[in-house]
């Protein structure tokens, strides 16, 4: 079976000895990081968000992302940890004048070697993974290292803001900084859990107290209790006797108010004679039994 016709067999083709870890190219993985959102896997443009181990995605992959959290998307491990959208910070960006973007070399006649499109607005460094950049949480703007390190001050060398160093999210860091970012994030995340339970008023709950030990605790008699009760029930009955007395007398005082007022009738006697005669009932309207004519089924008044 094999080696006729006169061919030696070398070492490596009959003894397999362990296999060789394969060793992962560090400028390729420098652009996967760097220029890559890490959830969707797409070139990253603004807006850039990044969560709080310094991790960089897309916003529109994150929403997409909260909207369906579904364990079947590739890469959901690595958003896991983003609860909301206020668990990412978007970046406050510093456009690189050199770069020129995807139409710098349409032809491919020349040398491309992945100019940055971001830049450090203090020291000039570009945002290529070759150097450490930071970026501070409360305003989302990002620096390297070594300009937050050379210039010395609590105050944002963008925007003005005032900033502590547990405020600095490290970008893209080993496995070790990225462990203590979980740390410090899982502490902030329980800090503020903390302080939204101690905002509840006290007042509230001293009454709430109050009132299940004024339910709940027996008293030194039954009958001190029951005269309570009775001088309650007898409280409030007279409370409601009021309310309703004052109701009535008040509609009253609405229905007296609201009717129209009586004129009084005029006096006869201070009439004149020639005003009186006008009417029916004086003496000059009444006839005598001459004068009407039972016969005729109308009144036609000829004298």
């Amino acid at each position: 079976m094999g080696c006729d016709g006169g061919t030696i067999p070398k070492r490596h083709e009959l003894v397999k000895g362990p296999k060789k870890v394969e060793k992962v190219d560090k400028n390729a993985e420098l652009v996967a990081r760097w220029y890559y959102c890490t959830l969707s896997q797409e070139k990253l443009k603004k807006p850039i968000v990044t969560c709080e181990l310094g991790r960089l995605y897309n916003k529109d992959a994150v929403i997409e992302f909260l909207l369906d959290k579904s364990p079947d998307k590739p890469h959901a491990d690595s958003a896991a940890h983003i609860k909301s959208i206020k668990s990412v910070i978007e970046l406050n960006l510093s456009e690189n004048p050199a770069w020129t973007g995807d139409k710098g070399n349409t032809k491919g006649d020349k040398y491309d070697d992945q100019c940055a499109q971001f830049i450090c607005p203090v020291v000039g460094l570009e945002m290529n993974g070759k150097h450490r950049f930071c970026v501070l949480r409360h305003c989302g703007c990002v620096f390297s290292e070594r300009a937050l390190k050379e210039i010395k001050t609590d105050v944002c060398h963008k925007c003005g803001a005032r900033f502590q160093e547990v405020d600095l999210i490290l970008l893209n860091g080993s496995k070790d900084e990225v462990e203590e970012l979980r740390k410090k994030m899982e502490e902030r995340r329980l800090k503020t859990r903390m302080e939204k339970k101690s905002k509840k008023p006290k007042t509230v709950e001293s009454v709430v107290a109050n009132g299940a030990t004024a339910e709940g605790a027996p008293g030194p008699s039954g009958t001190t209790d029951g005269n309570k009760k009775s001088t309650r029930d007898k409280i409030s009955f007279v409370s409601s006797t009021k309310s309703t007395a004052d109701s009535v007398s008040s509609e009253n005082a609405a229905m007296s108010s609201s009717a129209p007022a009586k004129r009084p009738l005029p006096s006869t006697d201070q009439k004149s004679e020639a005003y009186k005669s006008i009417f029916t009932s004086h003496s000059s309207a009444k006839r005598t039994k001459d004068q009407s004519s039972n016969w005729v089924t109308h009144t036609a008044y000829y004298f």
